[in-house]
């Protein structure tokens, strides 16, 4: 390649021809022979390989390197190694460090530090290689040709630049071009030290701006363990540690084809390793990549756009830990939304009250989730239903719902908290409070109580909404695949259900709710003609031949399932989530003995929840349980409460009874409740509570801190004063 046209270069000839003919000046002829053709076709080959080994190395991810990273880094590096040897290029010392890498990703343990030594050594054995089999071998040759060689024989790409050069300029210019060349021209050697040098300028990054704990976090981080959408496979992550119970159970229900909305989990390896992906830019982006790729996904399934007013996707998300916790993480609705988005609703649907009420419980769960407190929020509606003369929120008009959520949002922000508006940095906010939740002091009070490692941690599962709150034709609830009250595996539905709501309205607690059968509503004193079995016999059917099919045919052990319906038709039914029941029959409980007089002890009715009948002295605080813990430690203690939400964590678990006026037995206080094991009775309709004067009206008669009341958990029964109590079999 360094001789002038008429020493011509074989090697370049058949590089640029696709049949090797030697075009000697035609004084000499034409030369041909086809083994020609065949080394013509292993150049034309090399170079193919070489093309495709640029296209491999520009692909890889290498933004983010972690212990998977290497995995794939080993596999490639294995790969360039057998085609030097092909090329004729043997080196122990590359070799050397394929099993030293090898052997590292055997081991759990091994530091970011110790790999960087690694690439340091690939680094180094590459560069051995250009010097053995090119610099060495060459260098001199060179230096003696073109000390023999007259400048004007050059081609014109060995010759420097300038029109004046010295004898040195020139060796070191023709020999530059022409090693590169030859490496260039190795089969992936050039390839291979260009995807070393991309490997290590990360690497140097990641150490340079993550301290050690937090490189060996990222080194372990696996961020193709991050997603995994509901319906779809990712088979790295298919268990309950990382997609959570929740996850798994949805999982599962997707692949049987139930009606679950579609989504996906982020799980708990982002909740594992979020103080290293929070900190390092190259991280966050990549989960960001990820979760833009799910939302894309998303919209095609649903046929809708997040963020786009004119046909606005909505996403509910959730936690979802490996051990149950009902109640004690963040959880969001409508997370998506904004005003612009609201306004675009109204277009589609023409509910205004239907679009703001979405907006108000949004604010709501946002500003919950920035710790502000639940009651502030229903101080603001209930103020503005004296205001205007409305008993209920379903009869605001579609302006004053407008009111309300303006309401919502002027608080929360003179509370200094920003409200996301841009839908996509907004749900990135509520995955990352989802997280947070994991340490809120009721969600480690619960994890205390119930004794459950810290350690486990939260996925986050993030799906389409479907809305019980469009209108008097939709709802949603709370199933028990069979009751609580009877053993056996018989198929009896048993819960909670309520009109026009979103489902965390009846987990909460927050709602007076309805029964589901005709059979719960005779057992529990409740009007069966709002029954979901009678109001809207084809969903309950529906879900009753769904529990069926779980319970029977899949052999599920009895669950407790959420549903929402958007309409009286079986297509608008919905499974939001499904876990083990935890309610479970006693065969014996404790009943009142009952008198002439009992009758005129009674003070109403509730839903009777867990335990039987039990006597003790009205609390209403956290303050006067330890008060009178400390003077009485003896003496049974009913907190009484308005409602029945998953806060009060504490004191349920500090006193021995729980009363509440609204609720039902499938919401979140209540199962745990249950799993406590105290006596429970909500959704009391007489009972008015007013906590900030520690005391409460039921049945007209005022009690206050410390008086006696007695509850039975079985029949949802209540009475004034201490009843008798005997041991019954359970019936």
């Amino acid at each position: 390649m360094i001789l002038s046209p008429e020493k011509y270069d074989i090697r370049e000839d058949i590089y640029h021809k696709r049949h090797f003919t030697v075009d000697i000046p035609s004084m000499y002829g034409s030369y041909y022979e086809k083994k020609f053709d065949t080394l013509g076709l292993t150049f034309r080959l090399e170079s193919l390989v070489n093309t495709l080994f640029e296209e491999l190395v520009a692909d890889i991810d290498l933004e983010l390197i972690t212990r998977d990273t290497f995995f794939q880094i080993n596999d490639y590096i294995i790969l360039f190694y057998k085609a030097l040897k092909l090329d004729g290029l043997i080196s122990s010392e590359i070799e050397k460090q394929l099993d030293l890498l090898g052997l590292a990703l055997e081991i759990t343990g091994f530091s970011f530090t110790q790999f960087l030594d690694i690439f340091r050594g690939f680094s180094q054995a590459v560069g051995n290689v250009v010097n053995d089999y090119f610099n060495t071998i060459h260098q001199q040759n060179l230096i003696k040709i073109l000390g023999e060689m007259p400048k004007e024989s050059l081609l014109p790409k060995y010759r420097p630049n300038e029109e004046q050069f010295d004898h040195d300029k020139l060796i070191h210019r023709a020999s530059e071009v022409f090693l590169r060349e030859r490496i260039s021209s190795a089969l992936g050697l050039q390839q291979l030290d260009l995807f070393l040098s991309r490997i290590m300028n990360i690497l140097f990054q990641q150490s340079d701006k993550l301290p050690k704990k937090e490189l060996q976090l990222l080194l372990n981080y696996d961020p193709q363990k991050a997603m995994a959408t509901l319906g779809g496979e990712n088979k790295r992550v298919s268990g309950v540690i990382h997609l959570g119970n929740k996850g798994l159970n949805l999982v599962r229900l997707s692949n049987y084809e139930f009606p679950v909305p579609p989504g996906f989990i982020i799980t708990t390896e982002v909740f594992r390793y979020r103080k290293v992906i929070e900190g390092y830019p190259p991280a966050d982006k990549n989960l960001k990549d990820q979760l833009t790729r799910e939302i894309v996904k998303l919209e095609k399934r649903t046929g809708k756009s997040f963020g786009n007013p004119k046909n606005p996707l909505l996403l509910s998300v959730r936690s979802g830990a490996a051990i149950s916790q009902p109640g004690m993480m963040n959880t969001f609705l409508n997370v998506g939304i904004n005003e612009d988005i609201v306004q675009g609703i109204i277009n589609l649907t023409g509910e205004k009250w239907f679009a703001w009420d979405c907006y108000r419980r949004f604010l709501q769960s946002y500003g919950m989730a920035f710790e502000l407190n639940r009651d502030d929020f229903d101080d603001i509606i209930a103020e503005s239903k004296q205001k205007l003369g409305v008993l209920h929120k379903i009869n605001f008009t579609g302006e004053q719902m407008k009111s309300v959520a303006l309401a919502y949002k002027d608080f929360i922000r003179d509370k200094g908290i920003e409200i996301e508006a841009d839908p996509l940095k907004q749900l990135y906010v509520t995955i990352w409070k989802v997280f947070e939740s994991w340490d809120t002091a009721k969600a480690k009070t619960y994890r205390k109580i119930m004794r459950i490692s810290d350690d486990w941690g939260t996925a986050v599962t993030v799906q389409a909404m479907v809305f019980g709150n469009l209108g008097s034709n939709s709802g949603s609830g709370v199933i028990f695949t069979h009751s609580p009250r009877w053993p056996g595996d018989m198929v009896r539905l048993w819960g909670d259900y309520s009109i026009g709501n979103q489902g965390e309205d009846v987990v909460s607690g927050l709602v007076k709710t309805l029964p589901i059968s005709n059979k719960q509503a005779e057992i529990e004193n409740r009007d069966s003609a709002r029954a979901l079995e009678n109001a809207f016999p084809g969903i309950y059917h529906s879900i009753r031949n769904l529990a069926k099919e779980l319970i029977y045919n899949k052999n599920w052990s009895p669950q407790e399932m959420e549903f929402t319906f958007e309409s009286h038709h079986e297509k608008d039914l919905h499974f939001l989530q499904t876990r083990d029941m935890a309610i479970r029959e006693m065969k014996k409980v404790l009943s009142f003995v009952t008198g002439p007089e009992t009758q005129s002890r009674f003070l109403g009715h509730g839903i009777g929840v867990s335990g039987g009948a039990m006597t003790g002295k009205v609390v209403f605080n956290l303050n006067e349980i330890r008060e009178l813990r400390a003077k009485e430690p003896e003496t049974p203690l009913i907190l009484v409460r308005g409602d029945t939400v998953p806060d009060d964590i504490e004191e349920i678990y500090e006193t021995d009874g729980l009363l509440t006026a609204r609720g039902g037995s499938t919401s979140h206080a209540a199962i745990v409740a249950h799993r406590l094991g105290k006596t429970c009775v909500v959704g009391s309709p007489n009972l008015v509570c007013m906590e900030k004067d520690s005391s409460c009206s039921l049945d007209q008669l005022l009690l206050q801190s410390g008086d006696w009341l007695s509850i039975d958990g079985r029949e949802g029964s209540s009475f004034s004063g201490i009843m008798e109590i005997e041991e019954v079999a359970r019936r």
